[in-house]
Parts: structure tokens; C-alpha cells; sequence
């Protein structure tokens, strides 16, 4: 499960010449489809978190989370949890990495 900032992307696998960390997980950042969310979590897309999740997930923190209280998704659409972010990191035992790139502009 991946916890980022609303105002980033998530980052697209790194190429040799990114000098962000590689972590075991940067290269499966992908949303599943919505049947095999449903299946894999017990959640539906866009609800997904995992506290209380029926499979014990790695948890995946952008870095720019620590210090923060974060909204996530809290199993129903239209509901959020708000969370101290380090306090839920420190819980899953998440990998904290650079896993996001900023927002592009619209045009």
C-alpha cells in the first residue's frame, strides 16, 4: 500500500541516472484494477488503507509524510481517516522513501 502527498504523482520506475533510492517496491507502483483491489484487500479502489485490512500489506511512505498528519482512505468512499504519519509508519514497520514526483502544471 503506498501513502504519498496529494500534491505529487506517484514516481514512474527510475531510470540508472535518478538519484532517488531504490527501494524493493519503486518498481511495482501501480494501481490494480478494481475487482482484483476488491479481492486482494476486502477495499475498493480509491477506499483502500491499511488499517484493518484482512492481508498484511507492505505499506510504502513518501518521505515528505513524516512530521505530518495525513488524510487517507478509511474503507468507505466519502469517508477519510486523519493520522499521525509517523505514528503510522512506525506501526506498519512502512519503507519511507522518495517515491513521488512533484505535479506538473496544466496547461
Amino acid at each position: 500500500m503506498i501513502d504519498s502527498p496529494h500534491d505529487r504523482n506517484r514516481a514512474r520506475p527510475r531510470d540508472d541516472g535518478c538519484p532517488r533510492p531504490r527501494t524493493r517496491h519503486r518498481h511495482k507502483l501501480s494501481l490494480p484494477h478494481e475487482d482484483v483491489a476488491l479481492a486482494a484487500t476486502g477495499y475498493s479502489r480509491g477506499t483502500i488503507t491499511p488499517l484493518g485490512s484482512t492481508t498484511p500489506w507492505p505499506v510504502v511512505a513518501d518521505e515528505r509524510l513524516r512530521g505530518n498528519r495525513v488524510a487517507m482512505g478509511a474503507g468507505e468512499h466519502g469517508y477519510s481517516a486523519f493520522v499521525d504519519a509517523d505514528a503510522l509508519i512506525d506501526a506498519y514497520g512502512a519503507t519511507v522513501a522518495d517515491i513521488t514526483d512533484p505535479l506538473k502544471p496544466r496547461a
